[in-house]
C-alpha cells in the first residue's frame, strides 16, 4: 500500500521526502522481510508532525537516519543531505592493462618462509574471477604453488580493505580438496530479486595447499569485504583458526541512492550474505576471533600457535604410548588409542586447550576420572607409592613400641569399643606381632557389643595390610574374599583373603562396626572405609574422604609442559567392581568434629532395626494380597539384615527407602513401599461424605467435562472415580446434567488421563452403562486378603437413565497418571473388547491398600491388600499398568483418537 499512497495538494516537503525513502527501501533493502509494519511506523511519524518542524536540512537527515536505524536494527542504512553529490564509478579492474594489473597484484601480495617452512601470505586485496583468470598463470607461479609446499600458513588478511565475492570461492577452493563440492555461500540481491550461491571449484589452476595442514588467518579492526567473506567461511568450515582483532563487519554490497528530486541521499545495503552452516554473515557484526589480540601482535601469536599446533600429533604418540605401557584396564586400551587418532583437534589454541581436551576426551571414552592430563610447569614425574615394611626383627620390644604407638584401645559406655590407628602399617605377621596385637588390641575389644574404628586422622599406608585389619574382624571360622590388586606395572594380580593364623579376632558378624571419616581421610584409609561397605562389614558416619587414591603414576609428555596421570593399579572389590576413586561417601554425612557424637546415635538406632525389619515381614504376610510372595519377601528382608545389607541404614528416613527397594525388588510389585510420618496419616480410605443438595453441582462441576464434538462424537472427562454411594446421590443431576446430553452420540471418547483412581465401588456401575441389560456380564473377580473372600464383580440389570449399549465404539484415553480404580475401569473395557484404549501405559495401581504402622515407631508399610482376576482368562491382572492398543503421548491421545475416528468414518463414507 505504500507504493501507492496518494499525496494531497497539501503535503508537505518532509512527508514527500520519507514516503521517496520509503520506497526505495521497500525496492532495494537486503531485508524486506524487516519492513513488515513499515507504512505503520511512517504514517505514526508523519502524524506526530515531528519531522514537519525540520526546516534544516541536515538536521532533518540524523533524524531520518536515527529513525530508520532504530526501526530496521540496521548501522549501514544512513541519510544523507549532499546537495552537490557527484557519483564517482570506482575503474572495473579486468579492464585495466595487463601491466597495470600485474602492479596492483603485486602491490596487494606479499609472500615469505618463515622459520621452519611456515609460509606467510599477505593478501591486500581478494582479486575477481576475471582478474584472477587473467592473471592466472602469474598467480600460480609467484604465490599458490609455492605456498602449497609450506608446512603451515600464516594468511595475514589485517589490511585487506577491498576485493570482489567472485574471488571468494577460488580461495577457499584452495584450501580444500576438489570433490565433494562445498557450498560456502549464498548471495541474496534486493533489486533484482535473485540468490546465487557460492561453490568450491572442482578444478583450479594451480597446486592445492589442502585442508589438512594448519592454517591461521590474521584479521584486524579494518579487514572488511571480501576478505572477511574468506575469514567467516574457513573459520566455519573448521579450516581456520582466526588471530587478530574482530574485522570491521562490512556488506556485500551498498548503494546510495537520491531520495527523489531532493537532495537527499540514502545508503542502502542492497545484497547480503547467508553462510549455509550458520545461517548468518559476517556483516555488520565483523568475524570473531578464535584468539583475541592485538593486530600488531597477531603475528607473533600465530607463531607460538602454530608451534602448539604443530606438537600435538607428538603429544598424542607419547599419550598413547603412555597409556599402552601403564593404564590397569588393558581391555580398555585399543579403544582409547583408536579415539585418540580420531579427535578433532581444530579447536586447540594453546597447551592449555589441548591437555584440557585431551583429558576431557579420554575420562569420557574410558569412563575412569583417574586418567588426568594436565598443562603445568612442574616436570617432575610423581608416583603413589604405598608404604614401606616396617623395618624391624622379631624383637619384642620393638614390636610393642610399634603397637602402642600405632593403635589407641578404649572402652566406651554402652559396651563399645573405639580403636583409632592413623596408618596402615605393613608389617610381616609373625607369631609374636599376632600375639601381641591380640594382647593390646582385639582382647580389650572382644566382648564390646559395637566398635567404632576411628579414620579421620588416617592418611593412607599399605594396601596390604587392609587384608590384616579386616582378618581380625571376621568370623574365624570362614574364609572371605576382601578385594584384588592388579598391577599393571608388575602385571601381577594378587587376591587379599581372611588371613589365617591370628589370634583374638572380634566376630564381625556379631558386632556392629562404625568407621569415622573425614576430609583427612586418605589413601589406604579411604580404601577401607570403602570397603566397610563394598563388603556389608560396617556403617560409615563423617565427611567425604579426600579421594586421593588414585594408584596413579604421573609422567610428563616429552617437548610440552603437559602430563598424563595414568592409574596403573585395579582396585578390585568382593564383587568384581573395580573402585575408581575419587572420595568414599558416608552412611552418614556429618561433621567431622560431630562424627563420634553421630555414631552412639545409629548405635541405639540399630538396636531396634531386626525387630523393624521382622515387623515390616510380618505385616506383609499377613496383609499383602498374595501370600506366598509375602512370605517370601519377609524372609529375603531378613537374610539381607543378616548379610549385612542394612548396616547403610542410619535413620528411619533411609530404613524406608531400603524397605522399599528391597520389597519392590523381591516382589515385583511397585505398588509396595514404607514411609514414615511423624504424625499419623490419614486413612487412605476413609467412608466417603455423602454430599448435600447444594453440593451436588458443586461436584458435577468439578469432576466432569462433556462435550459433542462433530460427527456426533461424545467427550466424557472426569478426574476422580467416586464411591457408589455418592455416585447414588449425586445420580439424578449427574443423568440430567452430563449423562443425557452424551448418551446419543453414536461414538464416546472417554478421557481418563488426569484419572488418578479413587474408589472402585462404583465400578460396576459404570461399566454396566457400555453392556445391554441382559444377560449380565462377568467383569471381574476380587480377592480381598483381610476378608479372604473371592467375589466375582458383574454388571448391573438396571442402572438409572439410558445405557449407552454394547455395539457403538467407545474409545478410552490413558497416560502415566491414569491409576487405581481408574485402571480397573479401562483394563476391563479392553479385557472384554468394548473399547480401544489409546494413550500411554498406565501407573499400575492397586485397587484397594492398607496402611499400617511398623510396630510402634514413625514407619508405615502402604500395602495392596485385594487383587484381581481376568474375567476372560482367569489369571491374575498385572501389575505393570494397562497396554493401550494404540500408544500415543498423553498430550496428543485426543487428537490421535480423532484421526483414527476422521480415518473410519472416511472409508465408510467410501465403501458407501
Amino acid at each position: 500500500m505504500l507504493f501507492y499512497l496518494t499525496r494531497s495538494a497539501s503535503s508537505s516537503f518532509q512527508q514527500a521526502l520519507v514516503l521517496d525513502m520509503a520506497k526505495i527501501l521497500l525496492e532495494n533493502y537486503c531485508f524486506p522481510e524487516n519492513l513488515v509494519g513499515m507504512q505503520e511506523a511512517i504514517q505514526q511519524a508523519i502524524n506526530s508532525g515531528e519531522i514537519l518542524q525540520i526546516s534544516d536540512r541536515k538536521s532533518l537527515a540524523s533524524v531520518l537516519t536515527a529513525g530508520v536505524q532504530g526501526a530496521l536494527n540496521d548501522p549501514r542504512l544512513t541519510v544523507s543531505y549532499e546537495p552537490s553529490f557527484v557519483p564517482v564509478m570506482p575503474p572495473v579492474l579486468p579492464s585495466l592493462p595487463t601491466e597495470q594489473l600485474i602492479r596492483l597484484v603485486r602491490n596487494s601480495v606479499k609472500l615469505d618462509i618463515l622459520e621452519n617452512n611456515v609460509g606467510y601470505l599477505r593478501i591486500d586485496r581478494i582479486i575477481g574471477e576475471e582478474t584472477a583468470t587473467k592473471l592466472g598463470s602469474l598467480l600460480r607461479d609467484n604465490v599458490w604453488n609455492t605456498v602449497a609446499q609450506m608446512s603451515s600458513l600464516i594468511f595475514d588478511l589485517r589490511y585487506s580493505t577491498a576485493g570482489e565475492l567472485s574471488g571468494v570461492p577460488f580461495i577457499i577452493s584452495y584450501f580444500s580438496d576438489p570433490e565433494p563440492l562445498i557450498h560456502i555461500d549464498t548471495i541474496y540481491d534486493r533489486p533484482s530479486n535473485t540468490t546465487k550461491e557460492l561453490w568450491t571449484m572442482s578444478s583450479i589452476n594451480s597446486e592445492r595447499y589442502g585442508k589438512k595442514k594448519d592454517l591461521i588467518i590474521l584479521t584486524s579492526k579494518r579487514t572488511i569485504g571480501a576478505a572477511e567473506a574468506v575469514a567467516y567461511t574457513l573459520k566455519h568450515l573448521k579450516r581456520a583458526i582466526i588471530v587478530g582483532e574482530r574485522s570491521a563487519g562490512g556488506s556485500v554490497k551498498v548503494q546510495k541512492f537520491k531520495i527523489g528530486d531532493s537532495g537527499f541521499y540514502i545508503t542502502v545495503p542492497v545484497a547480503r550474505s547467508i553462510n549455509p552452516i550458520t545461517g548468518q554473515s559476517w556483516e555488520v557484526s565483523g568475524v570473531a576471533t578464535s584468539v583475541n589480540v592485538n593486530a600488531k601482535d597477531a603475528i607473533g601469536n600465530a607463531k607460538s600457535l602454530l608451534a602448539v599446533r604443530k606438537a600435538i600429533p607428538k603429544v598424542v604418540q607419547s599419550i598413547s604410548s603412555t597409556i599402552t605401557s601403564f593404564y590397569a584396564f588393558t581391555d580398555r586400551v585399543p579403544t582409547l588409542l583408536h579415539h585418540l587418532e580420531s579427535i578433532d583437534f581444530f579447536s586447540v589454541i594453546s597447551e592449555e586447550d589441548l591437555a584440557a581436551k585431551l583429558s576431557q576426551e579420554l575420562q569420557a571414552v574410558s569412563e575412569d576420572p583417574r586418567i588426568i592430563i594436565k598443562h603445568t610447569q612442574d616436570h617432575s614425574s610423581t608416583v603413589e607409592e604405598g608404604s614401606e615394611p616396617e623395618k624391624f626383627l622379631d624383637d619384642p620390644d620393638l614390636i610393642g613400641v610399634l603397637v602402642d604407638t600405632s593403635f589407641t584401645v578404649q572402652i566406651l559406655p554402652g559396651n563399645t569399643g573405639y580403636l583409632r590407628f592413623d596408618k596402615f602399617i605393613d608389617v610381616p605377621l609373625t607369631a609374636k606381632f599376632g600375639e601381641y596385637m591380640a594382647k593390646k588390641v582385639w582382647d580389650p575389644l572382644k566382648d564390646t557389643q559395637n566398635l567404632i574404628i576411628d579414620l579421620r586422622f588416617n592418611t593412607g599406608g599399605s594396601s596390604a595390610s587392609l587384608a590384616l585389619i579386616l582378618s581380625y574382624l571376621q568370623d574365624a571360622s570362614q574364609k572371605k574374599h576382601f578385594f584384588t590388586i592388579y598391577d599393571r606395572i608388575q602385571n601381577t594380580t594378587t587376591e587379599y583373603d581372611t588371613l589365617s593364623g591370628i589370634t583374638g579376632p572380634i566376630d564381625g558378624s556379631k558386632c556392629g562396626i562404625y568407621a569415622l571419616t573425614s576430609y583427612y581421610t586418605a589413601g589406604v584409609g579411604e580404601e577401607f572405609a570403602y570397603l566397610m561397605q563394598s563388603l556389608h562389614q560396617g556403617t560409615v558416619i563423617g565427611e567425604i574422604t579426600s579421594g586421593t587414591v588414585m594408584h596413579s603414576k604421573t609422567f610428563q609428555v616429552e617437548g610440552a609442559n603437559i602430563t598424563i596421570t595414568v592409574p596403573f593399579i585395579n582396585f578390585i572389590d568382593n564383587n568384581g567392581e573395580c573402585w575408581l576413586g575419587g572420595g568414599v561417601v558416608p552412611d552418614a554425612i556429618v561433621l567431622a568434629e560431630e562424627a563420634m557424637d553421630h555414631a552412639h546415635e545409629i548405635i541405639d538406632f540399630h538396636r531396634g532395626l531386626k525387630s523393624l525389619i521382622e515387623t515390616t515381614g510380618e505385616l506383609l504376610e499377613i496383609h499383602y494380597a498374595i501370600h506366598e510372595v509375602a512370605t517370601k519377601v519377609s524372609q529375603v528382608l531378613l537374610t539381607k539384615w543378616a548379610e549385612g545389607s542394612y548396616r547403610a541404614v542410619v535413620d528411619f528416613e533411609s530404613l524406608a527407602s531400603q524397605l522399599t527397594a528391597d520389597i519392590q525388588e523381591t516382589s515385583g510389585d511397585h505398588r509396595l513401599h514404607v514411609f514414615y510420618c511423624d504424625v499419623e496419616p490419614e486413612s487412605l480410605h476413609e467412608v466417603p461424605k455423602i454430599p448435600t443438595s447444594e453440593e451436588v453441582g458443586y461436584i458435577i462441576d468439578a469432576l466432569f467435562k462433556i462435550e459433542v464434538m462433530p460427527g456426533n462424537v461424545g467427550y466424557l472427562r472426569f478426574d476422580m472415580m467416586a464411591d457408589l454411594e455418592v455416585v447414588k446421590a449425586i445420580g439424578p443431576q449427574l443423568i440430567k446434567v452430563v449423562w443425557s446430553k452424551i448418551a446419543n452420540t453414536d461414538i464416546l471418547i472417554i478421557d481418563m488421563r488426569y484419572n488418578t483412581g479413587g474408589y472402585s465401588t462404583a465400578i460396576p456401575l459404570l461399566c454396566s452403562y457400555f453392556f445391554d441389560a441382559e444377560p449380565v456380564r462377568h467383569l471381574y473377580t476380587v480377592f480381598d486378603r483381610s476378608t479372604k473372600t473371592m467375589t466375582e464383580v458383574m454388571t448391573l440389570p438396571q442402572v438409572m437413565g439410558q445405557r449407552y449399549g454394547s455395539s457403538k465404539e467407545v474409545y478410552i484415553l490413558t497416560s502415566h497418571m491414569t491409576g487405581s480404580a481408574a485402571e480397573v475401569f479401562t483394563r476391563t473395557m479392553k479385557d472384554l473388547n468394548r473399547a480401544t484404549i489409546i494413550g500411554e501405559p498406565t501407573i499400575g495401581g492397586s485397587l484397594s491398600s492398607g496402611t499400617y504402622q511398623v510396630g510402634d515407631s514413625i514407619l508405615y508399610a502402604s500395602i495392596p491388600n485385594q487383587v484381581v482376576f481376568s474375567a476372560v482368562t482367569g489369571k491374575l491382572w498385572s501389575v505393570s499398568g494397562v497396554e493401550p492398543h494404540v500408544i500415543a503421548r498423553a498430550n496428543d491421545a485426543l487428537t490421535v483418537a480423532q484421526k483414527i475416528l476422521a480415518a473410519r468414518l472416511s472409508k465408510q463414507d467410501q465403501e458407501k
